[in-house]
Parts: structure tokens; sequence; C-alpha cells
């Protein structure tokens, strides 16, 4: 696992999805949504120097470079292709489970009483209880390995990426 950090735009929100999936921490909209619109730009290429900044945007992708920042201006809209255009980066994309895909918190093993809780709340049944859980402890919510897994692989072998 690289130690390489990610903030994307809110042009690569499924992106930043694809990227926690695979082990890296990447900031997208719970650090945006606290800033101006108007203004997003502008504290794109202000903060976040340790980070690596994925965007669409030409101009952001200029100014940011003019300040020495990290940047990576990712040209396909699709996230296929995307993900083949960051891998170029150095890194693996592979589903591990390490983040939450909603808020990027580092996952942990969840305790029973967090299982039964999320069980209980989700509706998921007693099967829940046999499977290798994570757990976001910022979102309540439990990860396993199921069908979604074959699908995100699929995908990836779709798109040469495994």
């Amino acid at each position: 696992m690289s130690d390489k950090k990610f903030i994307c735009d809110r042009m690569l929100k499924r992106l930043a999805v694809w990227l926690r999936l695979s082990g890296y921490d990447t900031l997208c909209d719970e650090v945006l949504e606290r800033v101006n619109p108007r203004k997003e730009d502008t504290y794109l290429v202000e903060n976040f120097a340790d980070r690596i900044l994925l965007t669409r945007d030409r101009e952001l992708y200029e100014r940011r470079k003019l300040k020495g920042m990290p940047v990576k201006l990712v040209k396909s809209s699709n996230v296929g292709e995307q993900l083949k255009e960051v891998s170029e980066l150095g890194i693996r994309i592979f589903p591990v489970m390490k983040r939450c895909t909603v808020c990027n918190s580092e996952l942990r093993k969840p305790t029973e009483e967090e299982i039964l809780e999320v069980a209980e709340r989700e509706n998921l049944g007693e099967h829940i209880l046999k499977k290798d859980l994570w757990y976001c402890e910022n979102c309540k919510k439990l990860y396993w390995v199921g069908g979604h897994w074959k699908n995100m692989v699929k995908f990836l072998k779709k798109h040469d990426l495994i």
C-alpha cells in the first residue's frame, strides 16, 4: 500500500470512492461542503499540500501546479478510465477493507454489540453474523465481502486494472 494521499474535486466523487475502496486516504465532499462553492477552487489551491489533488478542471490544475503543489489532471469522464489514469501514479487499484467509502474514516473490526445494532437498524438478518465484518465508527456502517465485491473485481478486470 502506498502512503499517497488524495483530495478529489467534486467532479471526481466516484473516483474518490474507488480510491477509498482501494485503501487510499482520499478526501472529497466532506471537506468541501463547508466551503463557499465560489471559493472552492481557491480553497483547493491553498490547502492540502500533503495530498495529490485530482481534478478534471484544467484551470484548477494549472493554478495548483503554479503553486508547486501535487496535482493530476484527470482527462476522462469515465470512472474506469479515470482509475487507469491515476494508477499511473504508482498506486494499486483493488478493493480492500481499510477505509469507509462514505466518510474516509479507517475501518476496524466491530464489536458484537455494534454488529447487532447495525443488523437491527438495517434489517440485515442473522446471516450477517457469519460474515467477516469491518466497521466505520463515524458512519456506524458495516462492510463485508459479498456480491458487490465480485462486481467490483469484474469491473476492474473489464478495465484491465487487474
